[in-house]
């Protein structure tokens, strides 16, 4: 079906194309994924995921088709980015496909509804416990005190969350990144904790961090998240580089790269993360996941989940089950019994 859909979606402006799928997505339309993959369940943060495969933030910024996307056979959904006010993100064009390289490039800007149409979705999605559902929380651009809209994400969406994410890391929003340093970062955690002990309810938190970091500053960071009582890293978002392999017309454009270029820098940053935190921080791999083999390869390098988003647009939704049954294949294959016992093993821990 995705086949005879796609050279229509293609015809459109990619961000024309994405609003069509999730008004697709929203009328709860969606095809069968077929039987699940057996055996590739993980335990983490108390929470009991189906599956090791996610859908990465940024597809679904309102909590508009989470429910829908579960169905299509992901372990666990990514809502958001939201910010506590609604904004309109940065000026069109901001999304550019790049098929030669199967990639895209976005400058989106967190355009999102703002928490309280996040938070009705959210409600509405959660009807009937379709499944494991994150909240991506982020900062307003034009915010006083960016560290107080985290703040505030976390009390907001306490009791209805599966997990937080803390979203520093996009490269769309000026000085989001500088929340990455070490005396910031934290500050940020500090009051995030205080935050999540007032609240109803304690989620589990974690932080999604660049690829473009350096070695010293991805250390402190994996200092800081395990002295503060991070849950977990997620690694990692869109990188500001431009690798010279890159073909399309549209490598000169501004904003994170994501999809098959990003896979080798975001899988060594995942390989260091797991080797500075000596496996004691559960990490969630993303980054150019396309392949069953991909995802293996970020499970191996340390990760005990893993997202994706990007290869959707070229391959479509029978991508899931067609990750969840190679993955299978490989882990007979090294004749592991579960996920768990080949998490980082090519690591160089």
């Amino acid at each position: 079906m995705f086949g005879l859909l796609r050279p229509a979606l293609f015809a459109l402006d990619p961000e024309r194309a994405h609003n069509v799928t999730l008004a697709a997505l929203r009328t709860g339309l969606v095809p069968s994924p077929g039987s699940p993959v057996a055996g590739l369940g993980v335990d983490l943060w108390g929470l009991r995921f189906p599956n090791p495969v996610g859908l990465a933030a940024g597809f679904d910024k309102n909590a508009v088709a989470s429910r829908a996307m579960l169905k299509l056979g992901f372990g666990f959904v990514e809502a958001g980015t939201v910010t506590p006010k609604p904004q309109a993100g940065n000026p069109r064009p901001r999304i550019f496909r790049l098929p030669e390289d199967r990639a895209v490039i976005n400058r989106l800007g967190f355009n999102n509804e703002g928490h309280d149409a996040f938070a009705r979705n959210l409600d509405r999605q959660r009807t009937r416990k379709p499944g494991i559902i994150g909240v991506n929380v982020g900062a307003n651009k034009d915010s006083a005190d960016p560290i107080q809209d985290y703040v505030v994400g976390v009390i907001r969406f306490a009791a209805i969350a599966d997990y937080f994410v803390v979203n520093i890391s996009s490269p769309n929003t000026p000085g989001l990144r500088d929340l990455q340093a070490r005396s910031v970062f934290q500050d940020l955690l500090s009051r995030i904790d205080t935050a999540r002990n007032e609240a109803t309810a304690r989620p589990p938190l974690l932080v999604k961090i660049a690829p473009d970091l350096t070695t010293p500053g991805l250390a402190a960071i994996v200092e800081v998240a395990l002295d503060t009582g991070v849950d977990g890293l997620i690694v990692s978002n869109t990188t500001i580089e431009r690798p010279p392999s890159l073909r399309s017309s549209y490598a000169g454009e501004t904003g994170g790269l994501s999809g098959q270029p990003l896979f080798a820098m975001a899988t060594e940053v995942l390989k260091q993360t797991f080797r500075i935190s000596e496996g004691r921080l559960p990490l969630v791999g993303v980054g150019g996941i396309a392949s069953g083999a991909d995802a293996y390869a970020k499970i191996k390098a340390g990760a005990s989940l893993v997202q994706l988003y990007s290869a959707l647009i070229y391959q479509g939704p029978g991508l899931v089950q067609n990750i969840l049954r190679d993955v299978h294949t490989l882990l007979e294959r090294d004749g592991a019994k579960k996920l768990a016992d080949v998490v980082g093993v090519d690591s160089g821990a």
